[in-house]
Protein backbone atom coordinates (compact mmCIF):
# COMPACT_ATOMS: atom_id res chain seq x y z
CA UNK A 1 0.00 0.00 0.00
CA UNK A 2 2.88 2.38 0.71
CA UNK A 3 3.84 2.32 -2.99
CA UNK A 4 0.39 3.22 -4.28
CA UNK A 5 -0.35 6.82 -5.28
CA UNK A 6 -2.16 8.70 -2.53
CA UNK A 7 -5.04 9.59 -4.85
CA UNK A 8 -5.64 5.89 -5.58
CA UNK A 9 -5.53 4.96 -1.88
CA UNK A 10 -8.04 7.73 -1.15
CA UNK A 11 -10.42 6.36 -3.78
CA UNK A 12 -10.10 2.87 -2.33
CA UNK A 13 -10.91 4.11 1.16
CA UNK A 14 -13.97 5.94 -0.15
CA UNK A 15 -15.43 2.55 -1.09
CA UNK A 16 -15.29 1.39 2.54
CA UNK A 17 -18.30 2.56 4.53
CA UNK A 18 -18.21 0.62 7.81
CA UNK A 19 -16.62 2.61 10.61
CA UNK A 20 -15.08 -0.48 12.21
CA UNK A 21 -13.32 -1.36 8.93
CA UNK A 22 -11.99 2.17 8.57
CA UNK A 23 -10.70 2.13 12.14
CA UNK A 24 -8.91 -1.16 11.49
CA UNK A 25 -7.35 0.05 8.24
CA UNK A 26 -6.03 3.20 9.87
CA UNK A 27 -3.85 1.02 12.12
CA UNK A 28 -2.07 -0.64 9.20
CA UNK A 29 0.26 2.21 8.28
CA UNK A 30 0.92 5.89 8.91
CA UNK A 31 -0.14 6.67 5.34
CA UNK A 32 -3.54 4.99 5.78
CA UNK A 33 -3.93 6.61 9.18
CA UNK A 34 -3.41 10.08 7.73
CA UNK A 35 -5.48 9.59 4.58
CA UNK A 36 -8.36 7.95 6.43
CA UNK A 37 -8.36 10.74 9.00
CA UNK A 38 -8.45 13.42 6.33
CA UNK A 39 -11.33 11.88 4.46
CA UNK A 40 -13.50 10.98 7.48
CA UNK A 41 -16.50 13.28 7.17
CA UNK A 42 -18.73 12.09 10.00
CA UNK A 43 -18.49 10.78 13.55
CA UNK A 44 -21.06 9.65 16.09
CA UNK A 45 -20.07 9.57 19.76
CA UNK A 46 -21.68 9.28 23.18
CA UNK A 47 -20.81 7.74 26.50
CA UNK A 48 -17.45 6.50 25.23
CA UNK A 49 -16.30 9.97 24.21
CA UNK A 50 -13.33 11.24 26.23
CA UNK A 51 -14.40 14.74 27.24
CA UNK A 52 -10.99 16.04 28.34
CA UNK A 53 -10.15 19.16 26.36
CA UNK A 54 -6.80 17.78 25.22
CA UNK A 55 -8.40 14.55 24.01
CA UNK A 56 -11.15 16.41 22.12
CA UNK A 57 -8.55 18.63 20.48
CA UNK A 58 -6.60 15.56 19.39
CA UNK A 59 -9.80 14.04 18.00
CA UNK A 60 -10.48 17.14 15.91
CA UNK A 61 -6.87 17.15 14.70
CA UNK A 62 -7.21 13.49 13.78
CA UNK A 63 -10.27 14.25 11.64
CA UNK A 64 -9.75 17.81 10.33
CA UNK A 65 -12.46 17.62 7.66
CA UNK A 66 -15.43 16.57 9.77
CA UNK A 67 -18.69 17.80 8.29
CA UNK A 68 -21.20 15.84 10.38
CA UNK A 69 -20.97 15.34 14.16
CA UNK A 70 -23.56 13.58 16.33
CA UNK A 71 -23.23 13.50 20.12
CA UNK A 72 -25.80 11.14 21.64
CA UNK A 73 -26.04 10.43 25.39
CA UNK A 74 -29.34 8.56 25.34
CA UNK A 75 -29.33 5.96 28.12
CA UNK A 76 -26.46 7.72 29.86
CA UNK A 77 -25.96 7.34 33.64
CA UNK A 78 -23.26 8.98 35.80
CA UNK A 79 -21.33 5.72 35.91
CA UNK A 80 -20.66 6.02 32.17
CA UNK A 81 -18.30 8.96 32.79
CA UNK A 82 -18.48 12.68 32.08
CA UNK A 83 -20.63 14.19 29.39
CA UNK A 84 -19.52 16.75 26.84
CA UNK A 85 -19.93 20.23 28.33
CA UNK A 86 -19.81 23.82 27.05
CA UNK A 87 -15.99 23.88 26.90
CA UNK A 88 -15.96 20.63 24.95
CA UNK A 89 -18.48 21.95 22.45
CA UNK A 90 -16.23 25.00 22.00
CA UNK A 91 -13.43 22.66 20.91
CA UNK A 92 -15.62 21.10 18.23
CA UNK A 93 -16.94 24.44 17.02
CA UNK A 94 -13.53 26.12 16.87
CA UNK A 95 -11.54 23.20 15.40
CA UNK A 96 -14.02 21.73 12.91
CA UNK A 97 -13.93 24.44 10.26
CA UNK A 98 -15.92 22.31 7.78
CA UNK A 99 -18.75 21.39 10.18
CA UNK A 100 -22.13 21.56 8.43
CA UNK A 101 -24.32 19.15 10.41
CA UNK A 102 -24.49 18.92 14.24
CA UNK A 103 -26.81 16.81 16.41
CA UNK A 104 -26.85 17.06 20.21
CA UNK A 105 -29.00 14.41 21.90
CA UNK A 106 -29.54 14.14 25.67
CA UNK A 107 -26.60 16.47 26.31
CA UNK A 108 -27.46 17.55 29.85
CA UNK A 109 -24.34 19.67 30.42
CA UNK A 110 -24.51 21.89 27.36
CA UNK A 111 -26.21 25.24 27.94
CA UNK A 112 -26.57 28.59 26.23
CA UNK A 113 -22.88 29.52 26.48
CA UNK A 114 -21.94 26.30 24.71
CA UNK A 115 -24.53 26.86 22.04
CA UNK A 116 -23.18 30.37 21.60
CA UNK A 117 -19.87 28.83 20.55
CA UNK A 118 -21.57 27.67 17.36
CA UNK A 119 -21.25 31.24 16.09
CA UNK A 120 -17.74 30.11 15.07
CA UNK A 121 -19.33 27.54 12.74
CA UNK A 122 -19.96 29.76 9.75
CA UNK A 123 -20.53 26.69 7.58
CA UNK A 124 -23.17 25.11 9.88
CA UNK A 125 -26.21 24.19 7.81
CA UNK A 126 -28.15 21.78 10.04
CA UNK A 127 -28.62 21.78 13.83
CA UNK A 128 -30.65 19.25 15.82
CA UNK A 129 -31.22 19.66 19.55
CA UNK A 130 -32.90 16.64 21.18
CA UNK A 131 -33.62 16.57 24.92
CA UNK A 132 -31.10 19.28 25.79
CA UNK A 133 -32.63 20.51 29.08
CA UNK A 134 -30.30 23.48 29.68
CA UNK A 135 -30.82 25.19 26.33
CA UNK A 136 -33.06 28.29 26.42
CA UNK A 137 -34.25 30.84 23.90
CA UNK A 138 -31.10 32.91 24.55
CA UNK A 139 -28.90 30.16 23.20
CA UNK A 140 -31.08 29.78 20.14
CA UNK A 141 -30.91 33.50 19.51
CA UNK A 142 -27.09 33.27 19.52
CA UNK A 143 -27.32 30.54 16.89
CA UNK A 144 -29.77 32.56 14.81
CA UNK A 145 -27.42 35.56 14.79
CA UNK A 146 -24.12 33.72 14.36
CA UNK A 147 -24.93 30.79 12.06
CA UNK A 148 -25.83 32.68 8.91
CA UNK A 149 -25.78 29.55 6.72
CA UNK A 150 -28.28 27.62 8.86
CA UNK A 151 -31.02 26.05 6.75
CA UNK A 152 -32.35 23.23 8.99
CA UNK A 153 -33.28 23.46 12.68
CA UNK A 154 -34.81 20.65 14.77
CA UNK A 155 -35.93 21.26 18.37
CA UNK A 156 -37.23 18.17 20.16
CA UNK A 157 -38.08 17.90 23.87
CA UNK A 158 -36.31 21.17 24.72
CA UNK A 159 -38.09 22.15 27.95
CA UNK A 160 -36.70 25.63 28.56
CA UNK A 161 -37.37 27.20 25.17
CA UNK A 162 -40.19 29.71 25.50
CA UNK A 163 -39.82 33.20 24.01
CA UNK A 164 -39.51 33.28 20.22
CA UNK A 165 -37.16 36.19 19.45
CA UNK A 166 -34.89 33.60 17.83
CA UNK A 167 -37.73 32.56 15.56
CA UNK A 168 -38.54 36.13 14.55
CA UNK A 169 -34.87 36.78 13.80
CA UNK A 170 -34.55 33.64 11.66
CA UNK A 171 -37.72 34.59 9.83
CA UNK A 172 -36.48 38.09 9.15
CA UNK A 173 -32.80 37.50 8.33
CA UNK A 174 -32.27 33.74 8.13
CA UNK A 175 -32.55 31.21 5.36
CA UNK A 176 -34.30 28.25 7.02
CA UNK A 177 -35.66 25.65 4.65
CA UNK A 178 -36.49 23.07 7.35
CA UNK A 179 -38.01 23.70 10.79
CA UNK A 180 -39.10 20.97 13.21
CA UNK A 181 -40.47 21.76 16.68
CA UNK A 182 -41.66 18.82 18.80
CA UNK A 183 -42.67 18.62 22.45
CA UNK A 184 -41.33 22.06 23.36
CA UNK A 185 -43.90 23.11 25.93
CA UNK A 186 -42.98 26.80 25.83
CA UNK A 187 -43.68 27.14 22.09
CA UNK A 188 -47.27 27.04 20.83
CA UNK A 189 -48.54 26.91 17.28
CA UNK A 190 -49.50 30.59 17.29
CA UNK A 191 -45.87 31.47 18.06
CA UNK A 192 -44.78 29.79 14.85
CA UNK A 193 -46.71 32.36 12.81
CA UNK A 194 -44.18 34.94 14.03
CA UNK A 195 -41.73 33.33 11.63
CA UNK A 196 -43.15 35.89 9.21
CA UNK A 197 -41.35 36.19 5.87
CA UNK A 198 -39.29 33.11 6.79
CA UNK A 199 -42.24 31.00 5.65
CA UNK A 200 -41.42 31.99 2.07
CA UNK A 201 -38.28 29.80 1.90
CA UNK A 202 -39.43 27.02 4.22
CA UNK A 203 -39.74 23.64 2.49
CA UNK A 204 -40.32 21.34 5.48
CA UNK A 205 -42.26 22.19 8.64
CA UNK A 206 -43.29 19.98 11.56
CA UNK A 207 -44.97 21.07 14.75
CA UNK A 208 -45.98 18.62 17.45
CA UNK A 209 -47.52 19.71 20.73
CA UNK A 210 -46.31 17.96 23.85
CA UNK A 211 -48.57 15.12 24.92
CA UNK A 212 -50.62 15.91 28.01
CA UNK A 213 -53.01 14.01 30.27
CA UNK A 214 -55.97 15.98 28.94
CA UNK A 215 -55.22 14.70 25.44
CA UNK A 216 -56.42 11.26 26.49
CA UNK A 217 -59.90 12.58 27.29
CA UNK A 218 -62.63 13.36 24.73
CA UNK A 219 -62.94 17.05 23.97
CA UNK A 220 -66.22 18.46 25.27
CA UNK A 221 -66.04 21.61 23.16
CA UNK A 222 -68.36 21.84 20.14
CA UNK A 223 -66.74 23.00 16.89
CA UNK A 224 -68.41 24.71 13.96
CA UNK A 225 -68.49 22.27 11.04
CA UNK A 226 -69.08 25.11 8.55
CA UNK A 227 -66.43 27.55 9.79
CA UNK A 228 -64.06 28.59 6.99
CA UNK A 229 -60.69 29.93 8.13
CA UNK A 230 -59.59 30.50 4.54
CA UNK A 231 -62.08 33.15 3.43
CA UNK A 232 -60.02 36.03 4.84
CA UNK A 233 -56.30 36.76 4.93
CA UNK A 234 -55.94 36.83 8.68
CA UNK A 235 -52.19 36.30 8.44
CA UNK A 236 -50.15 38.07 5.80
CA UNK A 237 -47.46 35.59 4.87
CA UNK A 238 -46.63 33.24 2.03
CA UNK A 239 -45.47 29.60 2.22
CA UNK A 240 -45.48 28.65 -1.45
CA UNK A 241 -42.20 26.70 -1.17
CA UNK A 242 -43.49 24.33 1.53
CA UNK A 243 -43.32 20.69 0.40
CA UNK A 244 -43.62 18.74 3.67
CA UNK A 245 -46.09 19.68 6.43
CA UNK A 246 -46.84 17.78 9.65
CA UNK A 247 -49.08 19.05 12.46
CA UNK A 248 -49.72 16.97 15.59
CA UNK A 249 -51.98 17.57 18.60
CA UNK A 250 -52.83 21.24 18.20
CA UNK A 251 -56.08 23.10 18.83
CA UNK A 252 -57.10 25.51 16.09
CA UNK A 253 -60.23 26.89 17.75
CA UNK A 254 -61.32 29.61 18.43
CA UNK A 255 -58.11 31.21 17.12
CA UNK A 256 -57.07 30.18 13.63
CA UNK A 257 -53.32 29.73 14.14
CA UNK A 258 -51.49 27.28 11.89
CA UNK A 259 -54.78 26.18 10.40
CA UNK A 260 -54.46 28.93 7.80
CA UNK A 261 -51.27 27.35 6.40
CA UNK A 262 -53.39 24.61 4.80
CA UNK A 263 -54.70 27.04 2.20
CA UNK A 264 -51.39 28.69 1.37
CA UNK A 265 -48.87 25.96 0.46
CA UNK A 266 -49.07 25.55 -3.31
CA UNK A 267 -45.99 23.32 -3.63
CA UNK A 268 -47.05 20.86 -0.91
CA UNK A 269 -46.24 17.21 -1.64
CA UNK A 270 -46.53 15.48 1.75
CA UNK A 271 -49.16 16.25 4.40
CA UNK A 272 -49.63 14.70 7.84
CA UNK A 273 -52.36 15.85 10.24
CA UNK A 274 -52.63 13.94 13.52
CA UNK A 275 -55.27 14.74 16.13
CA UNK A 276 -55.65 18.40 15.20
CA UNK A 277 -58.73 19.78 16.92
CA UNK A 278 -61.48 21.72 15.14
CA UNK A 279 -60.47 21.16 11.52
CA UNK A 280 -63.34 20.61 9.08
CA UNK A 281 -63.97 19.97 5.39
CA UNK A 282 -63.23 23.58 4.46
CA UNK A 283 -59.62 23.07 5.50
CA UNK A 284 -58.97 20.08 3.25
CA UNK A 285 -60.99 21.62 0.43
CA UNK A 286 -58.86 24.78 0.59
CA UNK A 287 -55.73 22.65 0.68
CA UNK A 288 -56.76 20.50 -2.27
CA UNK A 289 -57.44 23.58 -4.40
CA UNK A 290 -53.95 24.88 -3.69
CA UNK A 291 -51.95 21.65 -3.77
CA UNK A 292 -52.23 19.92 -7.12
CA UNK A 293 -48.77 18.39 -6.47
CA UNK A 294 -49.87 16.53 -3.33
CA UNK A 295 -48.37 13.02 -3.36
CA UNK A 296 -48.87 11.77 0.20
CA UNK A 297 -51.52 12.37 2.86
CA UNK A 298 -51.64 10.92 6.37
CA UNK A 299 -54.61 11.63 8.64
CA UNK A 300 -54.81 10.58 12.29
CA UNK A 301 -58.40 11.33 13.29
CA UNK A 302 -60.17 11.06 16.64
CA UNK A 303 -63.71 11.76 17.75
CA UNK A 304 -64.74 15.41 18.04
CA UNK A 305 -68.04 17.24 18.43
CA UNK A 306 -69.39 19.27 15.53
CA UNK A 307 -72.46 21.40 14.97
CA UNK A 308 -73.70 23.66 12.17
CA UNK A 309 -76.53 25.04 14.30
CA UNK A 310 -77.57 25.14 17.94
CA UNK A 311 -80.19 22.44 17.50
CA UNK A 312 -77.97 19.53 16.52
CA UNK A 313 -74.53 18.20 17.50
CA UNK A 314 -72.78 15.12 16.12
CA UNK A 315 -69.74 13.23 17.38
CA UNK A 316 -67.49 12.11 14.56
CA UNK A 317 -64.04 12.49 13.05
CA UNK A 318 -63.04 15.83 11.54
CA UNK A 319 -63.63 15.33 7.83
CA UNK A 320 -66.44 13.91 5.69
CA UNK A 321 -66.71 12.62 2.14
CA UNK A 322 -66.66 16.22 0.91
CA UNK A 323 -62.94 16.28 1.74
CA UNK A 324 -62.34 13.02 -0.13
CA UNK A 325 -64.21 14.27 -3.19
CA UNK A 326 -62.13 17.46 -3.17
CA UNK A 327 -58.87 15.50 -2.98
CA UNK A 328 -60.06 13.17 -5.76
CA UNK A 329 -60.91 16.13 -7.97
CA UNK A 330 -57.91 18.36 -7.34
CA UNK A 331 -54.95 16.10 -6.45
CA UNK A 332 -54.19 13.92 -9.49
CA UNK A 333 -50.69 13.00 -8.23
CA UNK A 334 -51.76 11.52 -4.89
CA UNK A 335 -49.95 8.20 -4.41
CA UNK A 336 -49.80 7.49 -0.67
CA UNK A 337 -52.85 7.51 1.64
CA UNK A 338 -52.68 6.67 5.36
CA UNK A 339 -55.93 6.91 7.35
CA UNK A 340 -56.08 6.18 11.07
CA UNK A 341 -59.28 6.46 13.11
CA UNK A 342 -58.95 6.43 16.90
CA UNK A 343 -61.74 5.75 19.39
CA UNK A 344 -64.34 4.88 16.74
CA UNK A 345 -66.70 2.02 17.56
CA UNK A 346 -67.32 -0.50 14.78
CA UNK A 347 -70.96 -0.64 15.86
CA UNK A 348 -71.33 3.09 15.10
CA UNK A 349 -70.21 3.65 11.48
CA UNK A 350 -71.34 7.28 11.63
CA UNK A 351 -68.49 8.08 14.03
CA UNK A 352 -66.16 8.02 11.02
CA UNK A 353 -66.97 10.98 8.78
CA UNK A 354 -65.84 9.05 5.69
CA UNK A 355 -68.02 6.45 3.97
CA UNK A 356 -66.96 3.69 1.66
CA UNK A 357 -68.44 5.60 -1.27
CA UNK A 358 -66.28 8.65 -0.66
CA UNK A 359 -63.21 6.54 0.05
CA UNK A 360 -63.56 4.61 -3.21
CA UNK A 361 -64.04 7.86 -5.15
CA UNK A 362 -60.58 8.91 -3.94
CA UNK A 363 -58.97 5.53 -4.64
CA UNK A 364 -60.43 5.33 -8.14
CA UNK A 365 -59.48 8.89 -9.09
CA UNK A 366 -55.85 8.96 -7.94
CA UNK A 367 -52.86 6.72 -8.76
CA UNK A 368 -52.62 5.29 -5.24
CA UNK A 369 -49.55 3.07 -4.78
CA UNK A 370 -49.53 2.77 -0.98
CA UNK A 371 -52.67 2.51 1.17
CA UNK A 372 -52.80 2.16 4.97
CA UNK A 373 -56.15 1.84 6.77
CA UNK A 374 -56.35 1.68 10.56
CA UNK A 375 -59.72 0.97 12.19
CA UNK A 376 -61.60 1.65 8.97
CA UNK A 377 -64.98 0.14 9.80
CA UNK A 378 -66.44 1.32 6.48
CA UNK A 379 -64.37 -1.08 4.36
CA UNK A 380 -66.25 -4.29 3.60
CA UNK A 381 -66.35 -7.00 0.93
CA UNK A 382 -67.68 -4.64 -1.77
CA UNK A 383 -65.00 -2.13 -0.93
CA UNK A 384 -62.28 -4.76 -1.23
CA UNK A 385 -63.72 -5.76 -4.59
CA UNK A 386 -63.50 -2.18 -5.83
CA UNK A 387 -60.04 -1.82 -4.32
CA UNK A 388 -58.82 -4.87 -6.22
CA UNK A 389 -59.29 -3.02 -9.51
CA UNK A 390 -56.82 -0.28 -8.51
CA UNK A 391 -54.22 -0.38 -11.32
CA UNK A 392 -51.36 1.19 -9.34
CA UNK A 393 -51.78 -0.26 -5.82
CA UNK A 394 -48.53 -1.93 -4.73
CA UNK A 395 -48.66 -1.84 -0.90
CA UNK A 396 -51.74 -2.39 1.26
CA UNK A 397 -51.79 -2.33 5.07
CA UNK A 398 -55.01 -3.17 6.92
CA UNK A 399 -55.09 -2.70 10.70
CA UNK A 400 -58.11 -3.66 12.79
CA UNK A 401 -60.56 -3.45 9.89
CA UNK A 402 -63.48 -5.49 11.31
CA UNK A 403 -65.41 -5.95 8.05
CA UNK A 404 -62.48 -7.34 6.06
CA UNK A 405 -63.09 -11.08 5.56
CA UNK A 406 -61.90 -14.06 3.55
CA UNK A 407 -64.13 -12.90 0.70
CA UNK A 408 -62.21 -9.64 0.65
CA UNK A 409 -58.94 -11.56 0.42
CA UNK A 410 -60.28 -13.42 -2.59
CA UNK A 411 -60.79 -10.10 -4.37
CA UNK A 412 -57.61 -8.39 -3.22
CA UNK A 413 -55.49 -11.34 -4.31
CA UNK A 414 -56.10 -10.32 -7.92
CA UNK A 415 -55.10 -6.65 -7.57
CA UNK A 416 -52.87 -6.12 -10.66
CA UNK A 417 -49.72 -4.66 -9.03
CA UNK A 418 -50.13 -5.60 -5.36
CA UNK A 419 -46.84 -7.01 -4.03
CA UNK A 420 -46.82 -6.07 -0.31
CA UNK A 421 -49.69 -6.87 2.07
CA UNK A 422 -49.90 -6.37 5.84
CA UNK A 423 -52.76 -7.65 8.02
CA UNK A 424 -52.87 -6.61 11.69
CA UNK A 425 -55.73 -7.46 14.06
CA UNK A 426 -57.97 -8.49 11.17
CA UNK A 427 -59.79 -11.25 13.03
CA UNK A 428 -62.32 -12.05 10.29
CA UNK A 429 -59.57 -13.25 7.95
CA UNK A 430 -58.73 -16.94 8.32
CA UNK A 431 -56.52 -19.55 6.67
CA UNK A 432 -59.10 -19.74 3.88
CA UNK A 433 -58.47 -16.12 2.88
CA UNK A 434 -54.70 -16.56 3.10
CA UNK A 435 -54.97 -19.57 0.80
CA UNK A 436 -56.57 -17.29 -1.81
CA UNK A 437 -53.53 -15.02 -1.60
CA UNK A 438 -51.23 -18.03 -2.04
CA UNK A 439 -53.00 -19.24 -5.15
CA UNK A 440 -52.57 -15.85 -6.82
CA UNK A 441 -48.77 -16.07 -6.34
CA UNK A 442 -48.27 -12.30 -6.61
CA UNK A 443 -47.01 -11.18 -3.23
CA UNK A 444 -43.38 -10.30 -2.58
CA UNK A 445 -43.98 -9.77 1.15
CA UNK A 446 -46.73 -10.68 3.62
CA UNK A 447 -46.90 -9.44 7.21
CA UNK A 448 -49.45 -10.99 9.58
CA UNK A 449 -49.66 -9.79 13.17
CA UNK A 450 -52.23 -10.79 15.76
CA UNK A 451 -54.81 -12.15 13.35
CA UNK A 452 -56.39 -14.88 15.44
CA UNK A 453 -57.86 -16.81 12.52
CA UNK A 454 -54.59 -17.20 10.60
CA UNK A 455 -52.08 -19.93 11.41
CA UNK A 456 -48.35 -19.87 10.75
CA UNK A 457 -48.70 -22.97 8.60
CA UNK A 458 -51.19 -21.24 6.30
CA UNK A 459 -49.03 -18.14 5.95
CA UNK A 460 -45.83 -19.99 5.03
CA UNK A 461 -45.05 -19.90 1.34
CA UNK A 462 -47.78 -17.38 0.46
CA UNK A 463 -45.15 -14.72 -0.38
CA UNK A 464 -41.41 -14.63 -0.97
CA UNK A 465 -41.03 -12.99 2.43
CA UNK A 466 -43.41 -13.79 5.31
CA UNK A 467 -43.37 -12.12 8.73
CA UNK A 468 -45.78 -13.77 11.17
CA UNK A 469 -46.55 -12.88 14.79
CA UNK A 470 -49.34 -14.23 16.97
CA UNK A 471 -48.87 -11.72 19.78
CA UNK A 472 -49.61 -8.01 19.89
CA UNK A 473 -46.61 -6.23 21.42
CA UNK A 474 -46.82 -3.01 23.44
CA UNK A 475 -45.10 -1.16 20.60
CA UNK A 476 -47.64 -2.48 18.12
CA UNK A 477 -50.53 -1.55 20.41
CA UNK A 478 -49.22 2.02 20.52
CA UNK A 479 -48.78 2.12 16.75
CA UNK A 480 -52.31 0.96 16.03
CA UNK A 481 -53.85 3.29 18.57
CA UNK A 482 -55.25 0.86 21.12
CA UNK A 483 -54.11 3.26 23.82
CA UNK A 484 -56.28 6.11 22.59
CA UNK A 485 -54.12 7.42 19.77
CA UNK A 486 -52.31 10.08 21.74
Amino acid sequence: MEDLPEALVTEILKKITRTSDLNSLSLVSKQLYRIEGNQRGAIRAGSGLCTAIKALTSLCDRFPNLRKVEIDYSGWIPGHGSQLNNKGLFVFSSHCSSLTDLTLSFCSYIGDSGLGCLAYCKTLVSLRLISTPQITSNGLFSVAVGCTSLSALHLIDCEKINSVEWLEYLGRDGSLEELVVKNCEGVNHHDLLKFGSGWTKLQKFEFEKKKGMSDLLPCDEVFDSLYDAHTTDTYDFCCESLKDLRLVRIKTWPEIGLRVVLGKCKALENLSLEYVLALNDNDLIALSRSCSNLKSISLGLNLQRYSSDVQYCETRTSFTDNSLYALALNCPMLQIVDLKFTGCDSDWPSEIGFTQEGFLALIQSCPIRVLVLNTANFLDEEGMKALSSSPHLETLELIFCPEVTDAGMRFIAHTPCLSNLTLRLCHQVTDVGVAELGRARKLESLVIEYCGGISLQAAQGVAKSVDYSKKCSAALSKKIGLGGGF
